[in-house]
């Protein structure tokens, strides 16, 4: 469209499905959010993980292995079974080895005394959800034509 020499352009459907992927991410990392920053802190409820098994998973070229076992608070309050100690390769346990280890409330896994860097994951998809849901929003402003001047 045409109006005094300017062109306008709109926001097309490629912008909105990016939109909706950007809010999409979104949803998926705000759940992890606290757990992520608790991981970091090394926040949790302290207790005791134990190896039982190890769960591998061949990829071409790579194989991704995790410890399965127990954790159990210090007060034996808290038993969690079949849970994954995070960070854990082949080489982390033998069946049997115990590990001081804490609970974020994360389903599926609990954390070593390092703690995890996983926020940063969490952070990046954040981010880049966010530029993706706002990018429409400041794509259009861009375009709008600007009021001119009467002298």
């Amino acid at each position: 469209m045409e109006e005094a020499g300017v062109r306008v352009r709109r926001v097309g459907m490629f912008d909105i499905a990016l939109a909706v992927g950007g809010l999409l991410l979104i949803l998926l990392a705000a759940p992890n959010t606290g757990p992520a920053l608790a991981a970091l802190r090394g926040d949790g409820v302290q207790g005791t993980f134990t190896a039982e098994r190890l769960e591998c998973v061949q990829h071409p070229g790579h194989e991704q292995c995790s410890w399965l076992g127990t954790f159990r608070s210090g007060d034996s309050r808290l038993v969690r079974r079949g849970i994954a100690f995070y960070g854990s390769e082949r080489d982390t346990f033998t069946a049997g080895a115990t590990s001081p280890a804490f609970d974020t409330g994360r389903r599926g896994h609990v954390y070593g005394p390092g703690g995890s860097n996983e926020w940063v994951f969490v952070a990046l998809m954040l981010l880049v959800g966010l530029a993706l849901a706002v990018r429409p929003l400041v794509k259009a402003r861009h375009l709008l034509p600007r009021a001119r001047r009467v002298a």
